[in-house]
């Protein structure tokens, strides 16, 4: 079974092109990962599916790495 840690990272990779390897807790979806505006709306997005949750938008703009 995947951790939540591991989902995590797998959905960003997959939102936003890169290789699971690539995907660091540490990681800026912006400066590390390349992310724009719309990936990051679209990885909260994915994120809220998956772990079937609704994150307010106020919280959605404080989220900046896979940590």
């Amino acid at each position: 079974m995947e951790s939540i840690e591991q989902k995590v990272k797998k959905i960003v990779a997959e939102q936003l092109g890169v290789k699971e390897a690539e995907v660091k807790n540490e990681s800026s979806f912006v400066d590390d990962l390349g992310a724009d505006s719309l990936d990051t709306v679209e990885l909260v997005m994915a994120l809220e599916e998956e772990f079937e949750c609704e994150i307010p938008d106020e919280e959605a703009e404080k989220i900046t790495t896979v940590q």
